[in-house]
């Protein structure tokens, strides 16, 4: 169950911070939070990061319903693993759902957090990257521990 509020925290938050951007922005505008550091910039983003393989969005609709899948096969095995593993799997595919939303709504994925020295990106991204982290550190560490005191 905290799972499932997990994943939907996720979501909820990075679909109301989509439509606050795209309900207030125009595209490309830019607003200084910290001049030169921090921006909030409405981006329509037709690529993955960085922008790459642009205008694919079937592509990388079909790449989601796949990890979605993949996800569901794994996942009675992988709610018995470490915590790390678990919630860092969800929050990666809980990233990449809102993600997978914007493209079957809109035909691009709205970014808009500008640190001005990388991409713009969102909450979806966020998680992606921290679940990914968070896989890392298990597989890394974690399951490494586990295996040392067998």
């Amino acid at each position: 169950m905290a799972a499932l509020i997990f994943a939907a925290l996720i979501l909820v938050v990075d679909q109301l911070s989509k439509a606050a951007i795209t309900g207030t922005m125009l595209p490309a505008e830019s607003i200084p939070v910290l001049p030169g550091i921090f921006h909030v910039t409405y981006v329509q983003n037709y690529g993955a990061a960085f922008g790459i393989l642009a205008h694919q969005r079937w592509f990388f609709v079909l790449a989601g319903l796949f990890l979605i899948a993949v996800f569901l096969h794994y996942y009675p095995r992988l709610r018995s693993s470490s915590p790390w593993l678990h919630y860092g799997c969800i929050a990666m595919l809980a990233g990449a759902v809102g993600n997978m939303i914007d493209r079957v709504q809109l035909g691009y994925v709205v970014d808009f957090f500008d640190f001005r020295i990388w991409p713009v990106f969102n909450v979806a991204d966020i998680a992606i990257v921290g679940g990914v982290g968070s896989m890392i550190y298990a597989i890394i560490f974690r399951m490494k521990e586990a295996d040392e005191t067998k």
